[in-house]
């Protein structure tokens, strides 16, 4: 085998509550990641030198060293001796900068490949544990699950087999402008102590009375197929520091809202924004109505996968 094509998929963050600061200056994290059927398509090619070269048709992605793949793809060579190389081709469908994972699923899908192509033969622990090296979101790519929890830096991954039937659609609204996930963590951390909004209330469920802001409330929420609740446990902890920063943010939940969506959440740093919705067809509608506020926004209609 000498050339291998592999799917490479978005994420969305239902859930993600930053806890605190860490020493390595990363941030302790707890999030519920959702596998969406938004990919880029990459294509892995042996070559018999030990060369690794990236190719992409989008000007914004670096084809250098500080690309992920490239990351990827040289710690596995190194670390294992590896006396091959690779074309990384990346057909780009996934936005940039947008709170996606759209790099770290390109780098997930690069280690799975080339941990194939180059004949390595790691287990899935061991990928997993060497991925941690390149990305904190890049481990929940190399498992082959629909929902799954982080914690850690996001590094940290629990796939959740609970959700394993449970498939949702979405409308995706992506602005064109790219977030800089550094530069949100740092105005997240020069908040004020105060950092978390006001909590909704508490809420009643499953018997039990809870904080509103909970990952395995949400969880249990959506294992339960109790959709009523979804608008009152999704949070993303910096979703106020990005809308702030970018207000397009804000626009976009407003008018998915005046739309009759429910549940909005901004996804990662930003600034993509999705909702909840009970079926495609309503996505699609939804999707027509959205993208005549504004002709700049990308929009997408996606499920889980």
């Amino acid at each position: 085998m000498n050339t291998l094509i592999v799917k490479s998929f978005a994420k969305l963050n239902l859930f993600l509550q930053i806890l605190n600061k860490r020493p390595d200056n990363y941030h302790n994290i707890e999030t519920l990641f959702e596998r969406i059927n938004l990919y880029d398509t990459i294509t892995l090619k042996l070559r018999r030198d030990k060369l690794i070269r990236i190719s992409c048709a989008n000007p914004d992605l670096p084809r250098d060293e500080t690309n992920f793949c490239y990351k990827g793809a040289k710690l596995l060579q190194e670390k294992y001796k590896v006396q091959k190389g690779a074309d990384i081709k990346i057909l780009k469908s996934i936005p940039i900068g947008a709170g996606l994972g759209g790099g770290s699923s390109n780098a997930g899908s690069v280690f799975l490949g080339l941990n194939r192509l180059w004949k390595v033969n790691l287990s899935l622990s061991r990928l997993v544990t060497l991925s941690k090296e390149v990305g904190c979101d890049v481990p929940f790519f190399i498992y082959n699950t629909s929902f799954a929890k982080g914690s850690n830096r996001g590094d940290r991954i629990t796939p959740l087999e609970g959700l394993k039937d449970l498939r949702l659609w979405h409308i995706l609204v992506v602005p064109k402008i790219k977030a800089s996930t550094p530069l949100i963590y740092k105005k997240w951390d020069a908040l004020p102590a105060a950092r978390l909004p006001a909590r909704q209330g508490r809420q009643e469920f499953s018997g039990l009375t809870t904080p509103a802001y909970d990952v395995n409330i949400i969880f249990s929420a959506l294992r339960k197929k109790a959709f009523s609740l979804i608008p009152l446990l999704l949070y993303n902890s910096l979703e106020e520091v990005t809308a702030s920063e970018y207000p397009q943010v804000r626009r976009i939940k407003e008018g998915l809202a005046g739309l009759g969506v429910k549940s909005i959440l901004m996804s990662g740093s930003g600034p993509a924004v999705f909702g909840i919705v009970s079926s495609r067809k309503e996505a699609v509608r939804v999707s027509r109505e959205i993208k005549k506020q504004e002709k700049s926004w990308r929009v997408f209609v996606a499920r889980t996968v």
